[in-house]
């Protein structure tokens, strides 16, 4: 087999001795506690240290016996360096406030805090995780009884109460775990077993069994390791190879990412590059990778290498579609930055497009309605009604072979839909910028867009709702400033050519008053 760990790795692996120092005495100012689309998240030290964990628990802990929610709370969190003890001091926190725990020995991947909520195994959970950031990152999230992220209303109590007890710390109750587990408050419980068991009901095992279709998986040093170990015992899965099992908080073994930042991200070709070279060898024909919480999704093929997120959340849907025959009350659910290719295969299909803010919270009250044929995001997140409330990456990956189990090559399948529906030309465009700058476009208004066209292009619509979306006759771009970092996020898409797309960006960046460097 070829080394699955060949590439740009990083030269020295970070100093775990020193972020733990800082994670129990920060050096520096503790950040406030500030959820964005994914819960609080810092630099181990003074932007996520053992005061914001203790802080945040009893918060949820609070909120939880003043709203009388009886019933577990799931708490775990992924393969991070601290992950465990932020999860062991929530536990003892939830404890000292009455509030039966459950605290899983494993690491725990997201769709599956979902999945024991949706199951009515817990009530909510507290999930220590920063997704696929760099490993000195670490946060912190909350779902309620929805199993989704928890919305805006839940999440500023959460802000208003944590951020009191990080200037009153001697308020936070918490006791140890030994004393907890001896009162019967904190317990483990398998967690694999009834995640893997309901996978059946949406994947078709057997399809993808008798297929022999040959399958790497990469964990990426997640929590998903466990969980595709059973799936692939389970089910008979033979024909799918765990192609590294390489646990460590360092994530020393992810190839370097553009920016020379380890980030375990599963839709970039620079992590990637391992899976990419495999399936290119044709040792596979497919690889498929999960992030470190195993939310988001990754895919390459032989024939056509790393696979755009907005290609295969296309190709997913039109299986979907085919596979449920929809009534014209289903929707495909994106997100304002993602490939409007879902509008055409959702209006040929006779379905409705739900256009999403930014923050898969937005979806989960479709998905419990049973209104989502599919609901995606840009950013490789994916689920639909009937399943987690959570992005799945799992779900995802598992989808993506049963297609190509069944109709052959991912991306040829996406050749096809091209053919059919038109040829997106689409980017992202990460521009750094400063806090004035974020705040007047922050501030902008649809009322404040006064140009009419663009690119040669009418403009036909604009919406506000998340940033300045402005939707052309063929194309449309977004204006979005990033929540966490000094950048502005700029998206395009146009359905003419590449020349066409240069063009949107250009005139649509000058009519924004951005300078893109």
């Amino acid at each position: 087999m070829a080394d699955i760990n060949a590439g740009k790795l990083p030269t020295k692996k970070i100093d775990t001795e020193l972020l733990k120092k800082e994670f129990f005495k920060p050096t520096g100012e503790i950040a406030k506690v500030k959820f964005g689309t994914s819960g609080h998240r810092g630099v181990l030290g003074a932007g996520f240290c053992e005061l914001h964990a203790k802080a945040i628990a009893q918060a949820v802990a609070d909120m939880h016996n003043e709203a009388k929610i009886t019933g577990p709370v799931l708490v775990g969190g992924d393969t991070r360096l601290m992950s465990r003890t932020v999860s062991e001091i929530c536990a003892g926190v939830l404890a000292a406030n009455n509030i039966p725990v459950i605290l899983p020995d494993i690491p725990l991947p997201t769709p599956v805090f979902s999945t024991e909520i949706l199951l009515g195994r817990a009530v909510a959970c507290l999930n220590g995780t920063a997704s696929h950031n760099p490993p000195q990152d670490m946060g912190l999230k909350y779902n309620p009884a929805n199993g989704g992220p928890a919305g805006s209303e839940i999440t500023t109590k959460i802000e208003n109460y944590a951020n009191n007890y990080l200037d009153h710390p001697e308020k936070i109750k918490i006791i140890p775990l030994e004393e907890a587990k001896a009162k019967g408050l904190i317990k483990n419980e398998d967690v694999v077993t009834p995640y893997v068991n309901e996978l059946a009901r949406v994947i078709d095992f057997e399809a993808i069994r008798s297929a022999g279709v040959k399958a790497a998986i990469h964990p990426m040093g997640g929590t998903s390791l466990p969980f595709y170990k059973a799936i692939k015992e389970k089910y008979g899965l033979d024909n799918m190879t765990i192609v590294d099992e390489t646990i460590d908080p360092t994530f020393y073994f992810i190839p370097l990412d553009h920016d020379g930042q380890t980030r375990m991200d599963p839709s970039s070709q620079y992590p990637m590059k391992p899976l990419i070279d495999i399936v290119a060898s044709g040792e596979y024909a497919f690889a498929g990778a999960s992030d470190p919480d195993a939310d988001r999704f990754g895919c390459a093929t032989k024939d056509g290498g790393l696979i755009n997120p907005n290609h295969a959340l296309c190709v997913m849907a039109k299986y979907l579609i085919e596979k449920s025959n929809p009534d014209a009350n289903m929707f495909i659910g994106r997100t304002l930055g993602t490939t409007h290719t879902l509008d055409r295969i959702a209006g040929k299909a006779g379905i409705g497009v739900d256009e999403k803010n930014v923050g898969f919270k937005n979806f989960v009250d479709g998905i419990k309605a049973g209104r989502y044929v599919l609901c995606g995001e840009e950013s490789a997140g994916m689920s639909m009604s009937g399943w987690t409330t959570e992005k799945d990456g799992i779900f995802a990956v598992l989808l993506l072979l049963e297609i190509m189990s069944k109709q052959g090559d991912i991306s040829k399948l996406y050749s096809d839909i091209c053919a059919e529906y038109g040829t997106s030309h689409y980017t992202r465009i990460d521009i750094p910028t400063d806090d004035k700058t974020k705040n007047t476009i922050k501030a902008l208004k649809a009322i404040d867009v006064k140009f009419k066209s663009v690119a040669g292009e009418e403009v036909v619509n604009v919406r506000d709702s998340d940033g300045i979306k402005v939707y052309l006759t063929n194309s449309w771009f977004l204006v979005r400033p990033s929540g966490t970092e000094n950048i502005i996020k700029f998206y395009c898409e146009t359905f003419s050519d590449e020349k066409h797309l240069q063009e949107v960006i250009k005139d649509g960046s000058a009519a924004m008053g951005i300078k893109l460097g």
